[in-house]
């Protein structure tokens, strides 16, 4: 009996060795500065020259937006929708050209293509939920979403998507000419 209470000490011993050992290599894994909820942070200043009328961020890897008033007095973080795929991932300098409350939903030709998707007018089942800003690059937007699963996940054709309620406050804070970057 003495044997095995020794081997069992002899084991915990080791584990608790191991474990001492990798714990500095662990925290040289995650170099980059996170909140609670794993967002990236970021500085617009490794973004932009400067904010003009206010700038986004829109980071695919954390799937977090970032927004920086024109002062840099108000920021904010969104949790986010992201592409499905690298291939609809579009990555970049744009700007928000328009911007729509309640906007209706014309599919791209892929998705009629692949999905048999049609066109959806505004309304509960619209995939843009209640605002949209459009993007400088054609069928690419940030906008909200019905379907709050979506929220935290590669789960769009190209699209950034936030909830509802705060792609309404985003909207609201936002102008056309707001810069976005997309990484």
């Amino acid at each position: 009996m003495t044997n095995h209470t020794d081997r069992r000490t002899l084991l915990a011993g080791g584990i608790a060795a191991l474990t001492a050992l990798a714990s500095p290599a662990v925290a040289q894994l995650a170099p980059t500065t996170r909140n609670v909820a794993s967002f990236r942070t970021h500085q617009w200043q490794d973004h932009f020259d400067d904010l003009g009328p206010g700038a986004i961020v829109a980071d695919t890897q954390s799937r977090a937006l970032h927004y920086w008033d024109a002062d840099a007095s108000d920021y904010r973080v969104y949790p986010t929708s992201v592409p499905i795929s690298e291939e609809l991932t579009k990555r970049g300098y744009t700007s928000i050209v328009r911007k729509r409350l309640g906007p209706d939903w014309t599919p791209t030709a892929s998705q009629k293509e692949r999905f048999g998707w049609t066109y959806m007018p505004p309304g509960p089942d619209n995939p843009l939920g209640t605002h949209a800003m459009y993007l400088g690059w054609p069928a690419y937007l940030i906008h909200g979403t019905h379907d709050t699963r979506k929220i935290g996940r590669p789960s769009s054709d190209g699209c950034i998507g936030l909830y509802n309620e705060k792609i309404a406050e985003l909207f609201s804070l936002c102008q056309v000419g707001t810069q976005v970057r997309i990484i």
